[in-house]
């Protein structure tokens, strides 16, 4: 219950106003339930060799992680990070804690492709009949699609560690049994003041790399400090100083777009922070031809 509450307070931090009360009762109903498994589950590797893999009745904890088939699947996934989050939990917590990926596909080819571009070996399940959604009732936005749970399959805690940097401290603070603390006073607070939050990068060549500049201005009396910028998908990056920016001063942060084929598109960056209003949401728009 203890943790239960911890993810609520993160997730009703970073909401605005007429979300919170949908995250209430997301997260009240999610509180101690017990996640069903399929009968039957197929996992494979890279989307093609099926592996003899199950759900496990002896980890500690379970990560599982449901993608459903709305959006940009890859922006989704975000298999290098998942890489890297597993690799960190291994390494505090050797073989306590499975990890159970879901994938309910649009385009079975798609998801293949992505694994192999990945090079992500560890066991997926691409479940065609959308069978764990259909036994749980899976909550349809992504933040509340990965679910931590105990050796019980009851839900300790909710949320895409790979998206979110407090929602990862959570999890480790839970897989390792170090104490965590939720409140949101435990930094040193500043205000931030955004040049805009969405730019449109017009019409160009899809094969030329497009550049735009977002600017903070830190309106605070604490020095303003970047946690994590997250981008939607692997065509966009970004670079930005590391350094603590002091009162009045300005941070740039620069967004790269590769297109990796002619479409329209609009991508959004997050920036976790220790401004009052963290995270911030940058959008970026525009038309590859």
């Amino acid at each position: 219950m203890k943790y239960i509450i911890a993810i609520l307070l993160l997730f009703l931090v970073s909401c605005k106003d007429n979300k919170r009360e949908h995250a209430l009762n997301v997260l009240q109903n999610w509180n101690s339930k017990e996640l069903i498994f399929p009968s039957e589950l197929y996992f494979t590797i890279n989307g093609k060799d099926s592996v003899d893999y199950s759900v496990s009745s002896q980890s500690q904890y379970k990560v599982v992680v449901y993608v459903d088939s709305v959006g940009c699947t890859s922006c989704k996934l975000r298999l290098p990070a998942w890489k890297s989050f597993m690799s960190q939990v291994d390494s505090l917590a050797s073989n306590s804690v499975q990890f159970l990926f879901f994938f309910f596909p649009k385009n079975k080819t798609e998801i293949s492709n992505i694994l192999v571009t990945d090079r992500f070996k560890y066991p997926v399940c691409i479940d065609e009949q959308d069978s764990l959604n259909i036994l749980n009732h899976i909550p349809t936005e992504m933040m509340f699609q990965t679910f931590l749970l105990n050796k019980k399959n009851k839900v300790v805690a909710i949320g895409n560690p790979v998206h979110n940097p407090k929602i990862r401290e959570l999890y480790l603070a839970i897989i390792t049994g170090k104490s965590h603390s939720a409140k949101v006073d435990d930094k040193l607070l500043t205000t931030a003041v955004l040049s805009t939050s969405q730019l449109n990068m017009g019409i160009f060549d899809w094969k030329q790399e497009q550049l735009v500049e977002f600017s903070f201005t830190n309106s605070g009396d604490n020095p303003f400090v970047v946690e994590e910028i997250y981008t939607s998908c692997g065509c966009t990056t970004v670079e930005y100083s590391k350094e603590p920016i002091q009162p009045s001063g300005n941070l740039k942060v620069k967004v790269k777009y590769k297109a990796e084929r002619p479409e329209h598109f609009n991508k959004t960056i997050t920036v976790y922070c220790n401004a009052e209003d963290s995270p911030f949401h940058l959008k970026i728009s525009g038309t590859a031809k």
